[in-house]
Order: structure tokens, then C-alpha cells, then sequence
């Protein structure tokens, strides 16, 4: 696997600094699977089928070097990158089922928050179990090839019920959240715990190939999060103190719970797994009262 010089020589010295090198190499080996034994036809879609189960493969090899804690740091990258991407489409986006192959902030960007967003929700076990019943199937395959219907089929055989019209979000429309911890505080109870409160927003839409938006029915529950400081003040090795999918009311809300140690921060979607609108405001500082 080729590089260029500037890529491989990197400053990894601080705990928290991330090896992009690993990522990237994980990514190409990933290759040997998507797009070298499982051949996509030349249709809409195809790229989802090398390119993000690549990112998604490099990805899970990155939650496994340094914990799902220290995973934001990607995904908030990628996620960002799909943002910008679509700012600049000039065409009409498309879902990530039917990308088109000059779409890579689809393809690479978006797909990567969707499979790890997938694994989360579902669970790796499943997601993996699906890739392996899909690769089984059509592995050195001749012609027809398969498309990303095959695979999501799989995806939904080992998803359950519960999950299916969050498939169909992830895969076949473009859903666009708004997520937002608009204030958290907590106060000391007598046992030594504290109770935190916190002022959420959250709301979906879907977006159409142009870009326009229609709100949409908050159907998915989402992760909520208090974290304790950090030892050394990187935001990656926060312990989380609470950390559960929560049913979010649809707009404005509040949500209590009661955690075991001092918080420091609290989040909604706090890792930026689902397609936020704004990666940036799914986090606040706690105000101890």
C-alpha cells in the first residue's frame, strides 16, 4: 500500500493523538473483502458497497484500538465532510443506497456515520453476521452482480423489527436531525449522587435531492449522555456517568437522571452518530447548582 511521505510521518506521541495511518491501512486492507471478493454491479449504489463498508471496517478496527469513547473524534469529522459535501452539491443528492460514484462525501463521509451509527443501534454482532451472510452469497460471483438491495436485505434479517424503518432512514432517504443540549445543570442530593437536568431539542427531517426539507416523526430513540472531567482535559477520555438511548420527545424537552459522580458535561447524541444538522451543539458544560 503506497503512501505519501507528509501521510505516514506523524506525531502520535500524546495518548490521545489518533493514528490516521492504522485508519487508512485498515481501510485499503478492508478492500480484500469490499470490492475485491464482493463485486458491486455497475449501478447507483455500488460505491456504498466498497467504499463504506471500507470506512465502516477501518472504523470498527479504530473502536477496537481505542474504545468507543475516543470515536467521536472521527465520526464528527466525517459527518462534518458529509455536510459540506452535500452544501456543495450541484446536481441531486442521493441516498446511500442509490450514491452515485461522484459522490464520495456520500459514500465515504455519510457512510461512514450510518454503518457505525448501524452497529451501535443494532449491534456489531448483527451488522457483521449480515456482511458475512451477503459476502457468502456473492463472493467471485459472475454476472448479474449484486446491489445494495441484497445487502440491505441481509441488514434487516438481522436487524429485527424494531429497526426496520431505521434501516430505511439510513439507507433509502436522506434524514437530517436537529439535536441540541440547550442546558444541562445538576445539584448535590444528600447521598452524595447528583441529579442532572437537562433542556433538550430534538426533531427530524427528510431531505429531498435538492435539498429541501419535510419535517419528519421522531421515531428513534437517542443516546443521552452525562460525562465526568477528564484527567488530562481531553474531551476523548470523558467517563461517561450515564450513557443510554433515551425515547426524546419530538421538539423540546426535559430529561432527569441521577448519576454517581461529579458531571461536567452532558450531550444528545453526544458521540454525533446520527446525521445531525449541526455536529457541533450536541454538547453542553453542566452548571452545578
Amino acid at each position: 500500500m503506497p503512501f505519501t511521505e507528509d501521510f505516514v510521518l506523524q506525531d502520535l506521541r500524546k495518548p490521545t493523538d489518533i493514528d490516521y495511518l492504522t485508519y487508512v491501512t485498515a481501510h485499503e486492507t478492508a478492500h480484500q473483502w469490499w470490492a475485491h471478493q464482493a463485486i458491486g454491479g455497475n449501478v447507483q449504489g455500488v460505491s456504498m458497497l466498497d467504499e463504506s463498508l471500507a470506512q465502516y471496517s477501518a472504523l470498527m478496527v479504530m473502536k477496537h484500538l481505542y474504545g468507543p469513547t475516543r470515536m467521536r473524534k472521527f465520526l464528527k469529522y466525517e459527518l462534518d465532510s458529509y455536510l459540506s459535501g452535500r452544501a456543495g452539491e450541484k446536481n441531486q443528492e442521493q441516498p446511500l443506497a442509490k450514491v452515485e460514484s461522484n459522490q464520495p462525501y456520500v459514500y465515504y463521509r455519510k457512510g461512514s456515520v450510518i454503518f457505525y451509527a448501524l452497529q451501535d443501534y443494532i449491534g456489531e454482532d448483527k451488522v457483521d453476521a449480515a456482511l458475512r451472510t451477503w459476502l457468502d452469497k456473492v463472493k467471485f460471483q459472475q454476472p448479474p452482480y449484486t446491489d445494495t438491495r441484497d445487502l440491505i436485505a441481509d441488514l434487516r434479517a438481522e436487524a429485527g423489527p424494531e429497526y426496520q424503518n431505521l434501516i430505511t432512514d439510513f439507507f433509502d432517504k436522506i434524514p437530517l436531525f436537529d439535536d441540541r443540549m440547550v442546558k444541562a445543570t445538576a445539584r448535590k442530593l444528600p447521598d452524595g449522587k447528583y441529579e442532572v437536568t437537562m433542556h433538550v431539542h430534538a426533531a427530524k427531517y427528510y431531505a429531498d435531492g435538492k435539498g429541501k426539507e419535510t419535517r419528519a416523526k421522531l421515531d428513534v430513540p437517542i443516546e443521552i449522555g452525562v460525562f465526568a472531567k477528564a484527567t488530562d482535559g481531553e474531551e476523548q477520555d470523558e467517563k461517561p456517568l450515564y450513557l443510554e438511548r433515551y425515547p426524546v420527545k419530538d421538539g423540546d424537552s426535559t430529561i432527569i437522571v441521577t448519576v454517581d459522580g461529579k458531571p461536567y458535561e452532558a450531550g444528545i447524541d453526544p458521540f454525533n452518530e446520527l446525521i445531525d444538522r449541526v455536529s457541533s451543539d450536541n454538547r453542553a458544560p453542566v452548571t452545578i447548582e
